[in-house]
């Protein structure tokens, strides 16, 4: 049987998002090879700065598990993420996290603050990035040029 291709489903959960109006970042969690949650950008449609993918894919996870810490997890995020999210990762004790295109100016874990390697963080999962890279960068250059273009 073939392994499902948990970035392919956060990119679609991304395409999604632009079809809102979103920034297109999409995450799915999953937890002993399933899918226990996916997300994608929903601030403006909540009006709600923390709507993030990442966070909304944890809270949905937390939630269909009854669990606060999501230990054994992996979370797939199409975007680097950013602080917020970086900590709610390390908080939520997730296992390894898997990023396709990096984020120079917002993301907190290989770029800006390297929220992972703070002494004050008490978890840091795994870090695999560059999964997917192409198509996630490619899906947010097309989003924001078409943007530019209105």
């Amino acid at each position: 049987m073939k392994r499902p291709d948990f970035m392919s489903l956060a990119l679609a959960e991304a395409e999604a998002a632009a079809l809102r109006g979103e920034v297109p970042i999409g995450a799915v969690l999953v937890v002993d090879g399933a899918v226990v949650a996916r997300a994608g950008n929903r601030t403006r449609e909540l009006k709600d700065a923390t709507a993030h993918a990442e966070m909304l894919a944890i809270r949905e996870a937390s939630h269909r598990l009854d669990a606060e810490r999501l230990t054994g997890a992996d979370l797939y995020v199409t975007l680097e993420p950013c602080a917020m999210c970086a900590a709610a990762i390390s908080f939520a004790r997730i296992r390894r996290l898997y990023f396709g295109a990096a984020d120079e100016k917002g993301g907190a874990v290989v770029s800006g603050v390297r929220f992972y390697t703070s002494p004050t963080c008490h978890h840091a999962p795994d870090i695999y990035s560059g999964i997917g890279e192409q198509a996630a960068s490619d899906l947010l250059k097309r989003f924001f040029r078409e943007r530019r273009d209105d």
